[in-house]
């Protein structure tokens, strides 16, 4: 996480949009929180009515009681629609906020990075393939922009949430929010150990895509020496090894990924 502190003179910079992506999570994960209290009420109004309906529905009272029973069910449903359809509104909100603020940084970023360039030695394009800084300018800021990005937004709604789920659940019955929460600690752990073989796996792949880069772009700038020595099918073959390298290591990432959200 150390390496991330350089980031946050960017949050500061835009951090107009963080503070309203995070006020549009918290408003939308409240609607997101009553919708059920409002199917737990109106189960709870049925089930409180069945037997009195049960007992008068000889007469003419029962008629009206169901009247009753069917218009607060419908307001009920009217209030479950409202709060789905507001908790849809403050999530686009959110991610016009906390989306548009993470392709901002990575403008940002790729400016910063291409001004860096044109100030450094030409020994150090001497020692550095131009296929790996490519896919620094490109896949490894993609990488930063998807932190900045989903990751926070989804790391915020995740916090929100929570703290709004174990709060109603609270309300509603605290030994039973007990027995929910006691798998956490376990879960956790799980997650921890997986997070960092993604995270693993995701370097190696970052690595191999750049010495993707690097090969093509070698063969690109240099395609006439290449044509030149009749090297076409050897490169091929070569490019096609690192690809089928790289196709390996990312079903292999993505097969680790899938269980782990899936």
């Amino acid at each position: 996480m150390k390496n991330l502190k350089y980031l946050n003179a960017y949050l500061y910079r835009y951090k107009g949009l963080f503070l309203l992506g995070f006020l549009f999570v918290a408003i939308s994960n409240y609607f997101r929180i009553l919708q059920p209290q409002m199917i737990r009420q109106s189960f709870d109004l049925v089930l409180n009515n069945l037997t009195l309906y049960q007992t008068i529905k000889h007469f003419s009272l029962s008629q009206e009681l169901a009247s009753f029973i069917g218009k607060t069910l419908f307001l009920f449903g009217s209030l479950v629609f409202l709060f789905a359809l507001l908790m849809g509104i403050f999530m686009y909100f959110m991610r016009q906020t906390i989306v548009v603020m993470s392709r901002l940084i990575e403008y940002d970023l790729r400016k910063v990075i291409f001004a860096h360039y044109e100030k450094l030695h030409l020994a150090f394009y001497r020692k550095n393939s131009t296929g790996d800084l490519m896919a620094r300018i490109s896949e490894d800021v993609n990488k930063v922009r998807n932190y900045l990005g989903p990751a926070i937004l989804y790391g915020i709604n995740l916090i929100t949430l929570f703290a709004l789920s174990i709060y109603s659940m609270l309300a509603v019955n605290v030994e039973l929010t007990l027995y929910v929460l006691a798998p956490l600690p376990i879960l956790s752990l799980s997650i921890y150990y997986v997070s960092n073989l993604i995270n693993k796996r995701s370097e190696v792949i970052q690595r191999k895509l750049a010495g993707l880069n690097s090969t093509a772009q070698e063969v690109y700038s240099g395609i006439r020496v290449v044509k030149s020595y009749v090297q076409e099918r050897q490169m091929g073959k070569h490019f096609q090894e690192q690809s089928e390298d790289y196709r390996a290591s990312s079903l292999a990432l993505a097969r680790i990924d899938a269980y782990f959200f899936h």
